[in-house]
């Protein structure tokens, strides 16, 4: 993931406004985002999206793609926020694409032979999602890149055991602004089992005053 220094994920509140598009106009910033783009691509060949994102990077605009690349897609989409057009382009990019979704009319249904919807009738289970990719479809290993409010379900949930963040040099604020993790918040210091610690693994001091940050997450939280 692309973080600000204030572990902000985007510029602003709303969907106008995006890192990709908006940082690499920020003098001190734009010089060294190629860096993260470069580590992007070395991720797992698998990874975990939502429809949302790619209706705003403009997926469902896009012409059909004729380059395919050997990777599978987890679009987590109950909107929907992808149309039938932004399925075709994902069918057409991507090896495989596995549509995640509790509404029943989703436009994936029934399209293409390497797009398969994992149906639930009123709300994801992630768990048991996490648990069918494993032995369903023989995926061990997911790059996540959703949203605050999504990654931070997942935490709770136990599902994400590694953090590989790089951190823009960039302070952008804003209390509405999506962070990291973002989601309900505890209310009560009964509820500080659901925080997770890190355990470090490197630091990388990247150029143009970048870092590279990785952790893995320690699942049991353990109070005194």
């Amino acid at each position: 993931m692309l973080m600000s220094v204030d572990g902000k994920i985007t510029s602003g509140e709303n969907d106008a406004l995006d890192p990709d598009r908006d940082w690499k106009r920020i003098h001190g910033v734009k010089e060294g985002l190629s860096q993260y783009y470069d580590l992007e691509k070395q991720t797992d060949l698998c990874f975990f999206q939502t429809g949302r994102v790619f209706e705003k990077i403009g997926i469902n605009e896009r012409s059909v793609a004729t380059d395919k690349i050997p990777v599978t897609g987890v679009v987590i989409d109950n909107k929907p926020h992808l149309t039938r057009a932004g399925i075709e382009y994902l069918s057409g990019w991507l090896k495989r694409v596995i549509v995640v979704t509790a509404n029943p009319e989703h436009p994936a249904k029934d399209t293409h032979e390497n797009v398969t919807v994992l149906f639930y009738p009123s709300s994801i289970d992630f768990s048991n999602l996490f648990q069918r990719l494993k032995s369903e479809f023989s995926i061990d290993r997911v790059t996540i890149q959703s949203g605050g409010t999504l990654n931070a379900e997942l935490l709770r949930d136990g599902l994400i055991d590694h953090l590989s963040i790089v951190v823009a040099p960039l302070l952008v604020g804003g209390s509405t602004t999506p962070t990291l993790i973002d989601g309900e918040a505890i209310h009560d210091v009964s509820e500080l089992t659901k925080l997770k610690a890190l355990k470090f693994v490197s630091c990388n001091l990247l150029q143009n005053s970048f870092l590279h940050l990785q952790y893995d997450v320690v699942q049991e939280t353990f109070l005194d």
